[in-house]
């Protein structure tokens, strides 16, 4: 079974081409295939330019992204990247310029398809083409019809009776389909509208889309609350983590983008109010020449070869900082959801010598004995109500398969948060790189702006 889920794309499509294209996810590159662009993501992203230079100009849309997820272990990476790219050539009928992207990163084997939201043959865009008229024949479900077709013929599992899910996508089914907590599925669901908006605002009306109810109060102290569809009481963003509240989603969705939105105070000093005394300018002219060998050196480490590379780094490595935070996100949801499984999955074990010896009991014996140890059979039988809540069929996991999965995620997390310490500290290396060559820059300008006024009046 494959699920299929479509967004635009409308900043940074460079850095979002340059995430999916990563050789750590995409081995070596090996799972990578392209049609009207170049394998180089840099290069890929100015090819979609060039097409979309000579279109309209009217759309604030740069390209679109589309995510095809398979089932665990239901295909190898070769056979997603068959499927996906069967897929592009009967959705994009040859018309688009993509770059397709099979990740094999995680448990389960996906694709991540970026292609231009401008027509090559007569420079319209996607929009036009494809979202116009009836609902039934939007693209994302054209896409989904295709993949379910698709899939199907290469002996695939579909979702059956698509129709009759009440209008769930299929992100909201296949997140359904899964044993999680109320909890574990509304922050799912709240992470998935988080990759999709486009700001705060846009966060807010894509919720509703996704059957997520949300208020939001900003006089409040709380002041984010969410409801998924079926859910009885509101939770608090607080409730769901930091991760969840208003100030943080917008910088998720900003970082999402690969928006820098972040600014770092240099210690480059301006000279152009020094002029008056050339003891002070000579002294900032070498405070500021000690500052520029250092961003050179920063330069160096990271085989940077001039300002436009140096910007494209900086916003990649950003942008990958934003990706790690979304998976260290999700393996804490899904920490936490084994966590009480397997607490419940316990209490379970503790109390089954009561309710075995219960079987063996009838008549007064049996009365007697529920008396003595009503807690226990009651809080035996609350626990068993809640696993059957996780899984319907009955087919409960065992604490110590949960414990060792858990203890899987628990490690890839301390990976992962390596990863992202990492990252962080080259960003902010680059970071300090672009706002001192910026800083830098101006004020020379400014000197030279002084110094050419200072000619003419004299």
């Amino acid at each position: 079974m494959a699920t299929t889920k479509i967004f635009p794309i409308r900043v940074t499509e460079v850095a979002a081409i340059t995430y999916i294209a990563d050789d750590k996810k995409t081995d070596n590159g090996r799972l990578i295939y392209t049609f009207g662009c170049d394998k180089n993501p840099v290069q890929a992203s100015k090819d979609f330019a060039q097409v979309r230079t000579m279109g309209t100009g009217l759309s604030s849309v740069l390209s679109q992204h589309f995510i095809q997820s398979f089932s665990p272990g239901e295909v190898t990476s070769e056979q997603a990247l068959k499927i996906g790219i069967e897929l592009c050539d009967k959705f994009l009928k040859g018309e688009y310029q993509y770059y397709l992207a099979v990740h094999t990163d995680k448990e389960h084997v996906h694709l991540h398809c970026i292609f231009n939201n401008v027509n090559m043959f007569d420079r319209r865009t996607f929009e036009t083409h494809e979202n116009q008229g009836n609902k039934q024949n939007r693209s994302y479900k054209k896409l989904m019809n295709l993949s379910d077709k698709i899939c199907k013929n290469h002996g695939l599992s579909v979702i059956e009776n698509p129709e009759k899910s009440k209008g769930k996508s299929h992100y909201e089914w296949d997140m359904n389909r899964q044993n999680l907590s109320w909890k574990a599925k509304l922050k799912f669901a709240i992470d998935q509208v988080v990759k999709e908006s486009d700001d705060f605002e846009d966060f807010l009306k894509k919720c509703r889309l996704h059957n997520i109810e949300v208020v939001y109060n900003p006089e409040h102290v709380i002041d984010l609350k969410f409801r998924l569809d079926g859910q009885k009481k509101f939770a608090r963003a607080r409730t769901l983590g930091w991760y969840y509240e208003s100030k943080q989603i917008s910088r998720r969705i900003a970082m999402y983008k690969g928006v820098m939105t972040y600014t770092t105070k240099t210690d480059i000093i301006r000279t152009d109010k020094m002029q008056f005394s050339s003891g002070l300018e000579r002294w900032a002219d070498i405070k500021n020449m000690q500052e520029a060998s250092r961003v050179i050196n920063i330069l160096t480490k990271y085989k940077i070869e001039n300002n436009e590379h140096l910007e494209s780094v900086a916003l990649t490595d950003y942008s990958k900082i934003g990706a790690l935070s979304e998976q260290l996100n999700s393996l804490n949801t899904q920490i936490e959801d084994l966590s009480l499984k397997i607490k419940i999955a316990r209490k379970i074990q503790k109390y089954k010598t009561v309710i075995d010896e219960l079987k063996t009991l009838s008549g007064r014996k049996k009365s007697k004995f529920e008396k003595e140890h009503q807690a226990e059979i009651s809080a035996h039988n609350q626990a068993l109500k809640q696993m059957k809540e996780f899984f319907p069929d009955g087919h409960f996991p065992t604490p110590e398969s949960m414990d060792k999965k858990r203890n899987a995620l628990i490690q890839e997390r301390s990976e992962k948060n390596k990863e992202y310490s990492d990252l962080k500290s080259t960003v902010a290396e680059l970071n300090y790189a672009r706002q001192t060559l910026a800083d830098y820059i101006r004020n020379e300008r400014n000197v030279q702006e002084m110094k050419h006024k200072k000619g003419d009046l004299e």
